[in-house]
């Protein structure tokens, strides 16, 4: 049995930046028996990932202080369901480009990923067992409850393929063939989680605990996604393309409602500033082993010389100037912002300058891995790309008389002798043969 104070320790590691948690006690319970709790993460190979992964991942550094066993998810099956996001054809090679992707930032913010286990949905969602238990849901799920779970997640179109209704059914199998004790995502997911809360106890199997992130915004505001390059920024975009979308983002001076950016910096930079000076401390918890090989600049987003606590320091720039302001949280940011004592120009200065650094290291190692570069060709092709056609020869028959073998045919006729004529005398029935 834990202590009541270590129990209280490690949930706080576990739920600490949250946006929901769902069956927080299960967990409590876990801990308190002195178990570590299981968890999985997973996400579906579609399009190219973006920084906004930064939060999911980031997050599961927490986890592993606080002994957490984590598995992480390619739901490669999960890609192909979802409306043909991902062509049948691609998921092989996009389920190893995310591989690449994913152990990379997991590198590069020093989360050692020897501590994490990856999984291939298809290593088991093929299985004979998996696929009867989605026969027993498919008997059991109506089709409003199974388009209400998806409706956040899954592609919603005119005309809905049957393959959108399987994908809530399947996750939530999930939690139950990946032996796990609660599920982690964005709070885009709740209605998913709620469905497997409902479902699962149906097939005989325990309710598990569900925990949400808070989703960031894209850069012109509404949802970052995949599909629309200007919403986002991907880990492989260069620092030209990086400035240029964080110059075009939406920051309006005072405007704190519809700040993609204000967003980003609460939900990424600074927890990973305050994960890199705790690191500097040594509170890591049970993970001893994070920040080893960990690769591209550690530093917390703060000067040098900024004051104790400070977690993300704004540098002012141009013509204006001014002393740089340290702020130990992000409610003085928001606050300063709203106040317009932080001009949008500075806010995006101090935002390009740490997403850069953040992208600097995976950069390098996408440019030193011919592998990964081969993949991320197989897995994304140029769709403007011009395939060379070999040229089909086409047989058209000459006209009679011309080509080749005339001449030849010409001179056997020529030479050719007539048949002899037949007599009345040898002709068949005649009277000579009576």
């Amino acid at each position: 049995m834990a202590s009541t104070s270590d129990v209280g320790a490690k949930y706080e590691l576990i739920t600490r930046r949250l946006q929901e948690v769902l069956g927080g006690d299960s967990i409590k319970a876990i801990l308190a028996e002195g178990r570590s709790p299981k968890a999985y993460w997973g996400t579906a190979p579609t399009g190219r990932p973006h920084i906004g992964y930064f939060v999911a991942l980031t997050k599961i550094a927490d986890f592993l202080r606080a002994g957490v066993e984590v598995k992480i998810l390619l739901a490669d099956v999960h890609a192909f369901l979802d409306n043909l996001k991902a062509p049948l054809e691609l998921v092989a090679h996009r389920t190893k480009y995310y591989e690449f992707i994913l152990r990379t930032v997991f590198t590069s913010l020093g989360i050692p990923t020897s501590k994490l286990i990856f999984v291939r949905g298809s290593d088991y969602q093929l299985t004979r067992e998996y696929n009867l238990d989605n026969y027993k849901l498919c008997a059991t799920v109506t089709e409003h409850d199974a388009k209400k779970a998806g409706a956040e997640v899954v592609k919603q179109v005119e005309s809905p393929l049957i393959s959108g209704l399987l994908y809530p059914g399947l996750q939530a199998l999930d939690e139950q063939y990946l032996g796990v004790d609660f599920q982690f995502g964005g709070v885009d997911q709740r209605k998913i989680f709620t469905f497997a809360e409902l479902y699962l106890p149906r097939l005989g199997y325990a309710k598990r605990a569900h925990l949400m992130n808070r989703m960031v915004p894209g850069l012109m505001g509404g949802k970052m996604s995949s599909s629309d390059p200007d919403s986002k920024i991907d880990f492989l975009d260069p620092p030209e393309a990086v400035k240029r979308k964080i110059k075009k983002a939406f920051c309006e001076e005072g405007n704190i409602t519809e700040n993609g950016l204000l967003a980003f910096t609460t939900a990424v930079l600074i927890p990973i500033s305050q994960l890199r000076i705790e690191r500097r401390k040594g509170e890591t918890g049970v993970d001893s082993e994070e920040g080893q090989g960990a690769i591209g600049d550690q530093n917390p987003f703060v000067d040098d010389d900024a004051p104790e606590g400070t977690v993300f320091t704004i540098r002012r720039e141009g013509k204006f100037g001014g002393p740089p302001s340290h702020y130990k949280d992000y409610q003085q940011l928001e606050d300063d912002f709203s106040a317009k004592k932080i001009h949008p120009g500075d806010l995006k200065t101090a935002v390009n300058k740490a997403i850069d650094s953040l992208l600097a290291p995976i950069r390098k190692a996408f440019a030193e891995s011919p592998e990964w570069q081969q993949i991320e060709k197989l897995a994304y092709p140029d769709p403007n790309a011009k395939t060379k056609k070999k040229k089909e020869k086409v047989y058209h028959p000459p006209p009679p008389g011309k080509g080749k073998n005339a001449q030849v045919t010409e001179a056997s006729v020529e030479s050719s002798e007539p048949p002899p004529p037949i007599s009345e005398n040898t002709q068949p029935g005649a009277i000579g043969d009576l």
